[in-house]
């Protein structure tokens, strides 16, 4: 009697064994079994696990992973006939595709995710009410500390203690460093409760925490108001600027005070760069610019700014560029301020590219435009 478990069959009319005839003069013809695309699929996953293939099949639909897998369980034995006309039934599938979508909205939000507007796909994705899919810790992870750090002050402690054990340490120990002492505190200690966590319990705090953020409001601006307005008046007459200041200290004095921690000029280079990058900040200025800058400087910030980058760069380079200061004579007050904002403006290029660091203002600090 054939075993129930084994996929395979006697071709119809084919002589069977037993029945009367001799396997000497006439062999069985086996053919494949009728599979559903099921059985099929368990065929071949199966065989490419053999194999030693890598296949991700944590990234299907969970309930895709577990039909899979039921089925895995149930099919037994598979005779070689069969199992090379799946083999070869999918290598001919796999040819013959030309191009292939994601399933479904969200598979599709996934594969244009950066691509489109982040409103859009909020959009789409609240409308159509479909949820991330893939690992939200993998979105988490890639806030920045003080981002995740707002996230657990808004969460209880064991939800923040859960979310820091799924950071890695360096993330983490960052992480720490924004949060208050004793509220670091408490939740570090509640990770020692977090022993017994399940992994759905941990997948649910992982998609109400990645919920979160697509509840937040997309900004316009990155930068903040006063970074903008500090960003705007760097390249402003000096006239400008201070009228414009001089106005925001009457109507709205705290943002005033914010637009002014923003504002770097050319007087404040001795107060904000380190004297080791004076040589890199001259070397991304055209000569030309540079010597007018220093030659036009009249105010005595502007003079210590002049005094600040020439003593902090060799002695041969200094003794040229006043001598062509002197060579150079006097400068209108308009070509001074271009060519002192080009220094600005390679100085805000190196800090962004990484290339210096400006010295830090104190919290309580304020750069005055006008010392």
């Amino acid at each position: 009697m054939q075993n129930e478990q084994t996929l395979m069959q006697i071709e119809p009319g084919a002589p069977v064994a037993g029945a009367g005839f001799s396997s000497d003069t006439q062999d069985q013809r086996i053919v494949p079994r009728v599979l559903s695309g099921r059985e099929k699929a368990a065929i071949v996953v199966r065989l490419l696990l053999n194999e030693g293939a890598d296949i991700p099949l944590e990234e299907l639909p969970e309930d895709l992973q577990e039909k899979l897998t039921l089925q895995m369980g149930r099919m037994g034995l598979v005779d070689r006939v069969t199992l090379a006309t799946v083999a070869q039934e999918f290598t001919e599938a796999l040819d013959g595709v030309g191009l292939s979508f994601p399933h479904g909205l969200a598979g599709a939000l996934d594969a244009v995710a950066g691509r489109i507007g982040p409103s859009t796909a909020a959009r789409l994705r609240k409308e159509a009410g479909v949820r991330q899919s893939g690992d939200p810790w993998q979105r988490l992870r890639a806030l920045d500390a003080g981002e995740l750090a707002a996230v657990a002050q808004a969460e209880s402690t064991e939800v923040a203690a859960v979310m820091l054990s799924k950071l890695d340490t360096a993330k983490a120990a960052e992480l720490l460093g924004h949060l208050p002492g004793p509220e670091a505190r408490r939740i570090t200690l509640a990770m020692s409760r977090t022993a017994h966590v399940t992994p759905e319990t941990v997948d649910r705090i992982g998609w109400a925490l990645a919920a979160q953020l697509d509840r937040k409001p997309d900004l316009a601006f990155k930068d903040a108001p006063g970074e903008r307005v500090g960003a705007i008046l760097n390249h402003s007459p000096a006239a400008t600027r201070d009228g414009l200041l001089s106005a925001l200290d009457e109507e709205d004095t705290d943002f005033a005070s914010e637009v002014r921690r923003a504002i770097f000029t050319f007087e404040h280079i001795p107060r904000r760069i380190q004297p080791r990058d004076v040589p890199a900040i001259l070397r991304g200025v055209d000569q030309a610019t540079l010597t007018t800058a220093l030659a036009g400087a009249s105010t005595e910030g502007d003079q210590a700014a002049v005094d600040f980058l020439l003593s902090n760069t060799s002695s041969r380079m200094a003794d040229t560029l006043r001598e062509e200061m002197g060579e150079r004579g006097k400068v209108k007050q308009a070509e001074a301020e271009q060519a002192m904002a080009e220094i600005v403006g390679t100085i805000r290029t190196l800090e962004s590219e990484g290339g210096i660091t400006l010295i830090p203002l104190d919290e309580d600090s304020q750069v005055s435009t006008n010392e």
